[in-house]
């Protein structure tokens, strides 16, 4: 191989101080150009920085995106106004709009429907099975007592380990074996938690087969391969809805509150029986989701992880979301698996993260739970409300005009003149172009 392949090859880069990382990056991949941006993002106060520099490996830099506020949100009866952390901008709008809607029709009604939370210790065993389970009925306690130092402080809480099970997956591969452990992990999201619970699980294990006579491990050992958390929670699940009489629907496009229900509905089968519409349908959901989980400092790759597997729980990936007409009564909700906390991670150490928490009255994890299942709720609403109406590029290109400007270093003026202009075109890359070089030119 070419010499020149390892040209950007470097050792001990985790080592270097930050401005050493940024000249190395632009020797090696910009011709040792410096550019301003990377430091232009750093935070003045020094305290505050060494915090974001330490959440994570090879820090440069801070990557901002926007924190946004969506109020006039009623759940359960209670007034919230919604931070959410996102680039996309017709989404805070569309959350915003749904709030308002539903706020005069008695808001968003949440319940959890269960708060369970699993991991498990993979192995191998290829002795007999019924000696296996044996053995685990045997030494069940002793996974819980080797775990007792672990565990002390959730118990504490009101949490901790609720069952351990083993289960034989024998079918699925050959000798395969889990036990299978369920967690209460209270406002925590607990991925630590569990994952040292499982390690010592799987110590446990291999340290009382050993000791065992009945399941000969000098011929048949025990192969751990490996103790992880599962961030599919089908048992952590909480359910947001809204409901009205049908004649309260706005008439919308000459559609009568029926028909607006009709095709509502409609649309929402749609999502259920084809893929094509329901993984978009389900990403406009996660944009509430994901904006939510953001802002309140919360594992959102988790939780996207978990909510695609549910949405697909049945064989058929699918709608997260479900509507119904009955007796003239419409209703729209979500039921949906949601890990989340408030305590631990970093939702103690980001300023933001703990405005966004204080905002929402620093919620239990039940409660953000609840308050994010609206978020996606509500953004949902927001959009097929516009596709069976108004389609959704009116609103959505609205709100991207903006940007188009900005791209296009448009001035504060033409800025003004241009929103003026699209409030009754269609706006797209070409034609918001087109005027402002009209603007340009008729300006000499």
């Amino acid at each position: 191989m070419d010499k020149k392949s390892f040209k950007n090859k470097v050792e001990g880069f985790s080592k270097f101080s930050k401005e050493e990382k940024i000249n190395w990056i632009e020797k090696n991949y910009f011709e040792n150009t410096p550019n301003p941006i990377l430091k232009k993002y750093w935070n003045n106060d020094i305290s505050l920085q060494k915090i974001h520099d330490e959440f994570t490996e090879n820090t440069i830099s801070n990557f901002y995106l926007p924190l946004g506020a969506a109020p006039n949100f009623l759940i359960d009866k209670k007034d919230y106004t919604i931070p959410m952390v996102i680039e996309e901008s017709s989404v805070i709008a569309a959350a915003c709009k749904a709030a308002k809607f539903w706020r005069t029709k008695g808001g968003f009604k949440t319940s959890i429907k269960s708060f369970k939370k699993t991991g498990q210790v993979h192995f191998i065993y290829s002795g007999n099975k019924t000696d296996l389970m044996d053995f685990f009925k045997i030494n069940k306690s002793k996974f819980f007592e080797d775990c007792n130092s672990i565990t002390s402080n959730m118990v504490k809480r009101g949490g901790g380990i609720i069952d351990i099970e083993l289960l034989d997956k024998t079918n699925d591969i050959e000798n395969y074996f889990q036990l299978n452990a369920i967690f209460d992990t209270v406002d925590s999201m607990g991925a630590n938690f569990i994952n040292s619970c499982l390690e010592q699980f799987a110590s446990t294990l291999k340290n009382e087969a050993i000791k065992s006579t009945q399941l000969k491990t000098e011929t048949y050992p025990i192969d751990v391969i490996m103790s992880i958390l599962s961030n599919y929670v089908p048992e952590c699940l909480v359910r947001a809805e809204v409901s009205c009489n049908v004649n309260s629907l706005s008439i919308q496009n000459g559609l009568s509150g029926k028909e607006y229900a009709d095709k509502f509905i409609q649309a929402i089968e749609i999502a259920k029986t084809q893929t094509t519409r329901a993984v978009t349908h389900n990403k406009g959901i996660m944009n509430g989701i994901d904006s939510v989980v953001i802002a309140t400092g919360n594992d959102f790759r988790a939780v996207e992880a978990g909510v695609h597997a549910y949405a697909a729980k049945d064989g058929n990936y699918k709608s997260l979301t479900d509507a119904s007409l009955i007796e003239d009564v419409f209703k729209f909700w979500i039921e949906i698996p949601l890990a989340l906390g408030t305590v631990g991670g970093i939702t103690n150490l980001h300023p933001l993260v703990k405005w966004s928490l204080n905002l929402l009255g620093n919620p239990d994890a039940k409660d953000l739970m609840k308050i994010v299942a609206v978020a996606g709720l509500a953004q949902n609403f927001g959009a097929i409300n516009s596709l069976i109406t108004t389609g959704i590029q009116k609103g959505h290109m609205k709100m991207h005009l903006i940007n188009i400007l900005n791209s296009l270093d448009a001035n504060e003026n033409e800025k003004n003149k241009l929103l003026d202009i699209f409030k009754t075109n269609i706006v797209s890359y070409s034609s918001v172009k087109k005027e402002l070089e009209n603007l340009r030119n008729n300006e000499f």
